[in-house]
């Protein structure tokens, strides 16, 4: 498949093209050793209106903590400007090859489908990483944001119809084009389909909020109780997950997570429509493994030490943290979608 390449930023030496599996790159699983992780601390108004202060403390909480098993970049450090905080969907997807070690890809923002003001700033994100840093970097047309891909590192993509598949993001690619590009840059041979995601995601379904990889052939995924409002889609993406093979052709092992109990928060009129109340996407799933360490998004629910227990079973030999995320998922994501981590040059 030949990459689209559109005007870039950086030296002529740091720009990339062709198939990144092909010359042997592949993006590493997210529990593989880390460098670092980028964050964006919250600082727009309108995605955190009314509790803004509040979000900033829990992020800076969960920042301290982070900072404890691995280096954490601000992009506000470097003076590049953002329009929001969500860098693992704008920031650079790391890939790694055994010998020349982390290239990025930059992949097109469109504020998840056009949803939003034109992110021009968000865009820019990983080129200007690139410059800074030195990181090699393939730049394409295709729109893909971080949060609807989650990999195993051996050979499998986890994602979701409902986002891939939307009319707002690549109308003409077809199936056949975005599982090439997914093949061609990500190091995959085999692609996992979920139906969709919970409601309150304005990402059109982001697998970081619904399904997660924790090792090489094990998934843990959201599952809610009859009467609860994802109930339906959960069980359908369920379903999907129980014949669903490695790419060995290997059956998956797939772990139940539970889900909290609907949240919901009053919006500006103007946001959501009259009346402005409105479910967010609180869910255990939106996890960050870094470095031997699960940082759990928790709100202040039943379901929380449920969760963190999941996790304690599943991830042996790993400290799991709860970090409260009650405020900041009413920006519509926690801490896997406020992080981008970037993983060690050495495998």
């Amino acid at each position: 498949m030949r990459v689209v390449v559109r005007e870039m930023t950086t030296s002529d030496q740091l720009q990339l093209t062709g198939s990144a599996t092909a010359l042997g790159y592949r993006m590493p699983a997210e529990w593989e050793p880390q460098s670092c992780v980028w964050l964006v601390r919250p600082h727009n108004e309108e995605t955190w209106p009314g509790c803004l202060t509040a979000a900033q403390a829990e992020w800076d909480a969960w920042r301290a903590v982070l900072h404890q098993v691995v280096e954490v970049r601000e992009i506000s450090a470097l003076g590049i400007p953002t329009n929001d905080s969500w860098i693992r969907d704008f920031g650079p997807v790391f890939v790694r090859h055994p010998a020349r070690g982390i290239a990025g890809h930059s992949f097109r923002f469109n504020g998840w489908g056009d949803k939003y003001e034109p992110r021009t700033l968000d865009d820019a994100v990983p080129a200007a990483i690139s410059a800074r840093w030195g990181m090699p970097l393939w730049t394409h047309d295709f729109v893909l944001e971080g949060g609807s891909i989650d990999v195993n590192g051996s050979g499998t993509v986890l994602t979701t119809r409902q986002c891939l598949e939307g009319l707002n993001r690549n109308p003409s690619s077809g199936l056949a084009g975005i599982e090439s590009t997914l093949q061609d840059s990500l190091g995959v041979t085999n692609i996992v389909w979920l139906p969709g995601g919970i409601k309150g995601d304005d990402t059109d379904g982001h697998i970081d909020d619904i399904a997660r990889f924790i090792s090489r052939d094990t998934i843990v995924a959201l599952r809610a109780p009859q009467g609860h409002p994802d109930h339906e889609v959960l069980e359908a993406n369920w379903d999907a997950l129980q014949s669903a093979c490695d790419e060995s052709g290997q059956r998956l092992k797939v772990i139940a997570l539970p889900v909290p109990e609907p949240i919901e928060y009053d919006f500006p009129a103007d946001r959501f429509g009259p009346g402005g109340r409105s479910m967010v996407p609180a869910s255990h799933a939106n996890f960050l493994l870094s470095n031997g360490t699960a940082f759990v998004p928790v709100f202040g629910g039943a379901s929380d030490d449920r969760a963190l227990e999941v996790l304690a079973r599943v991830l042996p030999g790993w400290q799991i943290k709860g970090v409260m995320a009650r405020n900041l998922v009413v920006g519509l994501g926690s801490l896997h979608c406020l992080s981008c981590h970037q993983p060690s040059a050495l495998a």
